[in-house]
């Protein structure tokens, strides 16, 4: 059983989420996380010991706070997925060709889905709510009839008529359909 304060923690987590390059910087910091472990295998599977072995822990150490630092200061962003980034591609010289390229390919995206997060856009709408939005609009369109009461071709149409075949048609639907969250 789920207590009322366990119920309202999934809903909080998303609203936080939301707000932030979650995934960017979950991403980065397992990237980091990675390489940091696959510098405790041993040296018959090491491929490269890194320089002096100090900055092989150093820049995946520096890819976990960077990650962090995404995840709870999201405001500075930018500047923390560049240098995420940066300490990744590092990692391929310093650190067992990056984690074994596991912990390269987790750092690069992670940080490049940091950089492109935009922090004002809207939510993703479902696509179970998008599909509900388009038949609730085709409901009310059926209820509605033309102005005119007319289901033939018009000037307006250049004369065809909205089948299967009509490009006009088509495109006409896919604009007149928009989701509700889209149109003002």
């Amino acid at each position: 059983m789920l207590g009322i304060g366990q119920q309202e923690v999934g809903p909080a987590f998303r609203t936080w989420r939301a707000h932030r390059p979650f995934l960017g910087g979950l991403l980065l910091t397992l990237g980091g996380v990675e390489i940091l472990v696959t510098m405790k295998v041993s040296l018959k599977i090491v491929v490269h010991l890194g320089m002096q072995g100090l900055a092989g822990f150093m820049l995946p150490a520096l890819m976990v706070v960077c990650g962090l630092l995404i995840l709870f200061n999201p405001a500075q962003r930018l500047f923390y997925s560049i240098v995420g980034i940066m300490l990744t591609l590092g990692t391929w010289v310093t650190s067992n060709l990056g984690g074994f390229f596991v912990g390269l390919a987790l750092g690069a995206v992670g940080s490049c889905m940091a950089f492109g997060w935009l922090p004002d856009q809207e939510p993703r709408v479902s696509r179970s709510q998008r599909r509900k939005d388009k038949e609730q609009q085709g409901k009310a369109d059926m209820a509605a009839p033309d102005a005119a009461g007319s289901t033939g071709p018009t000037a307006a149409d250049g004369g065809q008529e909205d089948g299967d075949g009509s490009l006009r048609g088509s495109i006409r639907s896919s604009t007149a359909t928009s989701p509700s969250h889209l149109t003002t």
